[in-house]
C-alpha cells in the first residue's frame, strides 16, 4: 500500500479528504504543520479538534508544533495581499513534502485542496513543483467536490468550525465589510 502524508489544516477540512482516500484504499497519515494560524487560541482549538477527530477515527497523525507568529509576521508584512501564495501555502506544503521524503512516504497531498476558498490552481502547481524538487509523488485530488459534504459531517460530529482561513489577516478580511459599513454609518 502506498504511504501518503496528508497536510491537514483542520479537522473539518480533513473529513471528506480522509473519507474519499479511504474509499480508494488509501490510509493517509495526517500531518499537522500550520505556523500561519493565529492567534494561539485559534491554533490550539484547531489542533485539539484534529487530535480528537483523528483519535476517534483511529488514523495515524503527526503533530509538528510550530506556532510561529513572529516568523509569520516577518515573512508576510511586506506583501500582505499575497501572503497565502508566497508564505502560507509555500511554508506548509514545503514542510510536508520534505517530511514525507525524509520519512519514507511515497506521496503527499493536502486538505487545502478541499476548500473552494483557496487558490486551487496555485496550490496544485506548488505541490507539483515541490514533488519534483523533493523527488516524491504528489497525490493530486480535487477534493472540492466534497467540501459541503465534509463540512456537513463535521457539523454533525460537533467539530469546532472556524470562521476564517487561519492567519490574523484573514480574520480581518472576514470583518472588513462590516467595519467599512460601520465606519460609513458613523457607528465606529
Amino acid at each position: 500500500m502506498k504511504k501518503v502524508l496528508m497536510h491537514t489544516c483542520c479537522a473539518p477540512c480533513s473529513v471528506y479528504c480522509i473519507d474519499s482516500l479511504r474509499q480508494e484504499g488509501i490510509e493517509p497519515t495526517i500531518f499537522w504543520y500550520n505556523p500561519n494560524i493565529h492567534p494561539y487560541t485559534e491554533y490550539k482549538a484547531r489542533r485539539d479538534c484534529l487530535k480528537n477527530y483523528t483519535s476517534d477515527i483511529n488514523i495515524h497523525t503527526i503533530f509538528i508544533e510550530d506556532y510561529g507568529l513572529d516568523e509569520f509576521c516577518k515573512n508576510v508584512v511586506s506583501d500582505l495581499g499575497n501572503r497565502c501564495v508566497n508564505y502560507c501555502y509555500q511554508k506548509r506544503i514545503r514542510e510536508t513534502a520534505k517530511y514525507a521524503r525524509e520519512h519514507g512516504y511515497h506521496a503527499f497531498t493536502t486538505t487545502l485542496l478541499v476548500s473552494p476558498y483557496q487558490n486551487h490552481e496555485i496550490l496544485k502547481q506548488l505541490c507539483e513543483d515541490l514533488a519534483r524538487e523533493y523527488e516524491i509523488e504528489f497525490l493530486y485530488r480535487d477534493f472540492r467536490v466534497g467540501f459541503r459534504e465534509g463540512q456537513a459531517k463535521a457539523r454533525e460530529l460537533g467539530m469546532y468550525m472556524q470562521r476564517y482561513c487561519g492567519c490574523i489577516f484573514s480574520e480581518e478580511d472576514r470583518y472588513r465589510a462590516k467595519i467599512e459599513k460601520d465606519l460609513k454609518n458613523g457607528i465606529i
